[in-house]
């Protein structure tokens, strides 16, 4: 029930040629608190409550516990979130032994796109692929649950 991953920014849109699957996934946060976030999703057709606890100091292991929830019952909870909804499309795209999740956002975060992928350990070595740019893990303005609060479109 660790997660261990590391974010990036992406710097082109090659990444769509090699998807493999996209969905659109729309979110909200039940709590934004650090130390135990609480977050509703539906992505696609399916709900999912997910809790995620204070990352580590690298910002690349945090706790996470997530359930599948019917898509009804995530709509109703969507309703009693905490302002500012994140609207954003995935992208699964596989660079040699691992899936690169990429995520557009839209709406108050349009523009931004960033890639996250998940790792067994916080030194396993990946290979990075020429559309990766920037590393933000651990930024936290990077995290969904701040976006929703300071979106991408008052950074400017």
């Amino acid at each position: 029930m660790v997660e261990i991953e590391r974010k990036f920014l992406v710097k082109t849109n090659a990444y769509r040629a090699k998807a493999s699957t996209q969905k659109r996934i729309v979110q909200g946060f039940l709590n934004t608190d650090p130390e135990r976030t609480v977050r509703v999703r539906i992505k696609g057709e399916t709900g999912y409550l997910t809790v995620k606890g204070i990352s580590n100091t690298s910002g690349t292991s945090r706790f996470e516990w997530e359930k599948e929830i019917a898509q009804t019952e995530a709509e109703q909870l969507l309703k009693i979130c905490e302002q500012g909804v994140i609207d954003k499309v995935r992208y699964n795209v596989a660079v040699g032994e691992h899936i690169f999740e990429v995520d557009e956002f839209y709406g108050d975060n349009e523009g931004l796109i960033v890639a996250e992928v998940e790792l067994q350990t916080e030194n396993e070595h990946f290979k990075k692929p020429d559309w990766l740019g920037d590393e933000v893990t651990g930024v936290v303005k990077y995290y969904n649950s701040q976006l929703s609060k300071n979106p991408y479109k008052d950074w400017k």
